[in-house]
């Protein structure tokens, strides 16, 4: 025997869960409802007012839906009295628990009431509970006891009441209580409480003090001993100067004890002048040895060996005398500072001898035309050209120095707006020294260019040396 659709659809009421039975208490039931999209709850709303419940796309109904299930305003929960009435329509699913059991909407479709716009009406108890799903979205329903009702925050008593409210019998206690205590406290800081002093008598009190004291007792002298007497004098050896000349040691020895007389002060200033005299002559007249020591040369050894070998000395006589023959040198005379480490032939007092002049080597910058790297220079080959001398003198100075160097450097001049060098820059190649290639830098900086094109200009100047 088959049953039928009514007996299917009377099921018994699901069980509450604990979270319901902690809800449910005695008082009057509000609709409770929950809003789940994709399995996550992101909405619920406890209606403490009983009113209708629509949902629909405008901000206007009670919950917003998305989606294009609902076109305008749909009442889902209708207050009928005090009483709900569910409303759902054809595409709705879900189910209820009624006091009669639980059932499905598509089972509850032909015991329902039908209304005028073809929705399905099912009237609702405070025990029913259920759920609607409306396309994506699932509403869950329940009613619950009302929660109670917050207080509304107010402010503490003594703000509300004003200055009526002040307790002025402890204010005016605490204020007199505190200017007591400012007043004791101000009376301990200050000078009125202190005893008057009489200055007068002060000061004949301390006088009195003064002249009650004990005189001190007198400072004992002690009688400086006289040292003098008892030390032994020390003797000191007598230094020995050893006489530069004849001359020099034979006053010494005839004045005693080292002194000289005015007329050997003043025959030794003389003497003196004259040296003096010589040596400013020597240094002024043309000879080897005096170019070389101007100049910063080397003194040919040649020459001091031949200056040795003549006779040319310091005298042996009682004089500081210079010269072949031990006389005084004179200015403007041969024998003198001089003629040492000359190189030409002649013959001497003391022998003749010959000597063949030895030059260094020389060498020659060659410079390669400019190249501009930047910009152009109208006359930079002719500017260039003209430092050539200059670079030759910096290579011959690196060649006194050491004659083994050769090689070049490449110079960089940065021409700035006017043709003025605003920077130059050089890299030697070979053993080029330092000071070539600084002196070769600070010649290309004193140069003048044109004015170049575009208001700058770089130049790249080869320069060789060659030794020959």
């Amino acid at each position: 025997m088959k049953s039928s659709p009514h007996t299917q659809s009377s099921h018994r009421p699901g069980q509450m869960t604990a979270v319901m039975r902690a809800v449910a208490t005695s008082g009057p039931k509000v609709l409770r409802v929950g809003v789940v999209q994709q399995g996550r709850v992101i909405e619920e709303r406890v209606l403490r007012e009983r009113g209708d419940v629509t949902i629909g796309p405008s901000e206007r109904n009670t919950f917003v839906l998305p989606g294009r299930e609902i076109r305008g305003s749909h009442k889902l929960f209708e207050q009928v009295g005090n009483e709900y009435v569910l409303h759902f329509v054809e595409g709705m699913s879900g189910r209820v628990a009624l006091s009669t059991g639980v059932s499905d909407l598509e089972q509850l479709k032909g015991q329902s009431k039908r209304g005028s716009g073809g929705d399905y009406q099912v009237h609702l108890t405070d025990d029913s509970r259920g759920k609607i799903n409306v396309g994506e979205t699932t509403f869950l329903f329940q009613f619950v006891a009302a929660p109670p009702v917050q207080p509304r925050p107010q402010l503490p008593v003594a703000v509300t009441r004003g200055a009526g409210g002040i307790d002025w019998q402890t204010t005016i206690i605490a204020a007199f209580a505190f200017l007591i205590h400012f007043m004791a406290i101000g009376a301990m800081y200050s000078d009125w409480l202190d005893p008057v002093i009489d200055e007068q008598l002060s000061l004949a009190g301390l006088v009195e003090t003064l002249d009650q004291l004990p005189t001190p007792p007198p400072l004992e002298e002690k009688p400086v001993e006289d040292t003098k007497s008892d030390e032994k004098p020390t003797e000191k050896a007598p230094v020995k100067q050893q006489p530069a000349s004849g001359a020099s040691s034979k006053p010494s020895e005839a004045g005693g004890g080292g002194k000289m007389s005015e007329a050997q002060s003043a025959a030794l200033s003389n003497e003196l002048a004259q040296m003096s005299m010589a040596t400013l002559a020597a240094l002024g007249s043309s000879g080897p040895a005096t170019e070389g020591v101007l100049k910063g040369g080397d003194v040919p050894t040649g020459a001091l060996d031949a200056a040795a070998a003549s006779g040319s000395g310091v005298g042996v006589g009682g004089d500081l005398k210079l010269g072949g023959s031990g006389g005084t040198i004179k200015p403007g005379t041969g024998g003198g500072l001089g003629s040492i480490g000359s190189t030409g032939s002649g013959s001497t007092g003391s022998g003749s001898g010959t000597s063949t002049t030895v030059k260094g080597p020389t060498g020659s910058a060659n410079v390669s035309p400019p190249n501009a790297t930047v910009g152009s220079v109208s006359n930079a080959a002719s500017v260039v050209a003209a430092m050539r001398a200059g670079f030759k003198r910096c290579y011959d100075k690196g060649l006194e120095v050491n004659p083994d160097i050769s090689g070049g450097v490449r110079l960089t001049i940065r021409v700035g707006p006017g043709g003025e060098v605003s920077g130059v820059s050089g890299t030697a190649s070979g053993n080029i020294p330092n000071t070539v290639v600084n002196c070769v830098k600070a010649r290309a900086q004193a140069a003048q260019f044109n004015p170049p094109t575009g208001g700058s200009a770089v130049l790249e100047v080869p320069v060789n040396f060659v030794r020959q």
